[in-house]
């Protein structure tokens, strides 16, 4: 009973703390343009499928790797992304904008984290994650 007490004050020490920062229970969830949940990224960058298998991952320095860890691309603090050959395949712009590597506009992240393509269709939801990381998912990676 003591472990019991023990480790429920642990989970509302971390549950007020996430509220307190602003994090809710829905963060890091990748949906689709019917609000179907097809994935997410944890906030340590761990991408999983809509079975919640680990499919990817994006490291801290920015590295995109697949689920059998082999690295796939980067992306850079700028918001440019690149390929595993280290080519540019994108780049995110800070006002959400993403556009390829000819530098045309081929979607778009708003604040609340809908995702639209280029013709300004909402193809997805991706709240709590930087906007980069959505973009990875929705246009430039393949994470499966």
């Amino acid at each position: 009973m003591r472990q019991q007490t023990c480790n429920m004050k642990k989970f509302l020490s971390v549950f007020v703390l996430a509220l307190a920062l602003g994090i809710s229970a829905s963060a890091q969830e990748l949906r689709n343009s019917s609000y179907s949940f097809i994935g997410k990224i944890e906030s340590d960058g761990t991408v999983r499928n809509g079975s919640y298998s680990m499919t990817g991952k994006i490291e801290s320095d920015g590295t995109v790797r697949d689920k059998s860890y082999s690295m796939i691309g980067k992306i850079e603090s700028d918001g440019t992304i690149r390929n595993k050959s280290y080519s540019m395949i994108g780049k995110v712009e800070k006002d959400g904008t993403v556009r390829n590597s000819s530098y045309s506009m081929i979607g778009k992240i708003e604040d609340d984290g809908t995702v639209r393509d280029a013709s300004y269709s909402m193809i997805g939801k991706a709240s709590g994650m930087p906007k980069t990381w959505a973009a990875a998912a929705f246009f430039f990676f393949d994470f499966e």
